[in-house]
């Protein structure tokens, strides 16, 4: 075997190809590369002009300013009321009974009619009753012929005093037995026992009447007992005397003056609270026993206190604020006005105003009405139009 030593083969030359470099490669990658910096670059030059824009759109665009009512704080003098619930009661209520059992021969009122003391109501059968006073009445009779007999002789000497002593005992006898049968019949007559207006008739005639049993109701509307509680703390401002004004949900916007009249000496283990009775004249007998009742006592006056419209403050849960109006100066000179929200420490209510303990001082502008649309630091305008005005007769609490 002969082996090759020349570079050829089959009479043909072998020559070797040199490998091409991946040039058109890179340069697609370069080209590639730098389209995708550009890409980038253009996203990252609009965001950046975009929030420029933005900026500058808003920094020249500043929403105008928000229209609200505006209120002064004033220090006055405000009513010191001490408001509790209760309930009215009767001076004089009662349910009429008999005294003793019987039939039912008459009836003598008519249901809801006003009577006066002492008016027959009901009359019982009475007429053994009768019978046993005529009795008596005439055993009285004999009894005192014999008296008189028996003094008239003893007067003489004919007769001993004995005979008048017995005389004498069954005379007394006699009207003792007329004074206890007028007394059974009197029971069997049922008569009102004070002025008053009677109420729905339970009975009918030809009823035989259990004693105790509830015959009508009889009250007394010419006045009333207010009753009510106030806790321990609240006892100690309380005098018998004090004016009381009661409201009642029957005359929505009305009250009605009385006094205190009693306060309980004993406070409640149980509640820790007071019971307190004011009397109250009803003369027209529109207040019902029974009735529900918001009771006010009229305490002595306290200091001037700050007072704001109960509309300028706001009450949520993290504590009650007021919009403060404060004076801005621009950069241009130009003064404006803002809104600060201010937490505020509050007190009584009463008359449409809120007290206000601490945070405000007398003469602050406040937001009465608007301040739902405000942020703290708002650029506001006083409004021409007024604030609300307090109702007629705004709740007291």
């Amino acid at each position: 075997m002969n082996i090759a030593t020349e570079a050829h083969i089959a009479g043909k030359p072998i020559v070797e190809k040199p490998r091409a470099r991946p040039v058109r490669m890179v340069r697609w990658f370069i080209i590639v590369g730098l389209l995708l910096a550009l890409l980038v670059g253009a996203l990252v030059g609009f965001n950046a002009f975009r929030d420029h824009a933005i900026k500058q759109f808003f920094a020249g665009n500043k929403p105008p300013p928000t229209s609200v009512a505006i209120a002064e704080a004033k220090s006055e003098v405000i009513p010191n009321l001490l408001t509790a619930v209760g309930d009215l009661a009767a001076v004089h209520q009662v349910n009429v009974t008999s005294d003793v059992s019987g039939r039912i021969i008459d009836i003598m009122f008519t249901a809801g009619s006003t009577v006066k003391s002492g008016s027959p109501l009901v009359q019982l059968f009475d007429a053994p009753d009768q019978g046993d006073l005529a009795n008596f009445k005439a055993q009285a009779v004999v009894a005192q012929l014999s008296l008189d007999r028996a003094k008239q002789l003893a007067a003489r000497q004919f007769g001993p005093q004995a005979t008048v002593d017995q005389a004498q005992a069954t005379y007394d006898q006699a009207n003792a037995g007329i004074a206890k049968t007028e007394a059974l019949i009197s029971q069997k007559l049922v008569r009102a026992p004070f002025d008053g207006e009677l109420g729905v008739r339970h009975v009918e005639v030809g009823q035989f009447l259990t004693a105790g049993t509830q015959i009508v109701t009889l009250t007394d509307l010419s006045m009333l007992y207010a009753n009510f509680t106030v806790t321990e703390k609240q006892s100690a401002q309380l005098k018998v005397g004090q004016t009381v004004r009661v409201a009642v949900d029957a005359y929505p916007g009305r009250t009605f003056e009385g006094k205190i009249t009693a306060i309980e000496p004993q406070i409640s283990t149980d509640t820790r609270n007071i019971h307190v009775q004011a009397t109250i004249e009803n003369p027209d007998h529109i207040l019902k026993p029974g009735m529900f009742a918001t009771t006010t006592v009229v305490l002595p006056d306290n200091l001037p206190v700050i007072t704001v419209p109960e509309t300028a403050v706001d009450y949520t849960l993290y504590g009650d604020s007021v919009f403060v109006l404060t004076e801005k100066t621009g950069d241009d000179g130009k003064t404006s006005l803002t809104a600060v929200r201010t937490f505020v420490r509050t007190g009584n209510r009463i008359d449409g105003r809120a007290e206000i303990v601490s945070g405000v001082k007398p003469g602050d502008r406040v937001v009465a009405v608007g301040q739902l649309k405000l942020q703290s630091g708002a650029a506001v305008s006083i409004s021409t139009d007024q604030p609300p005005p307090i109702p007629a007769n705004p709740p007291r609490y």
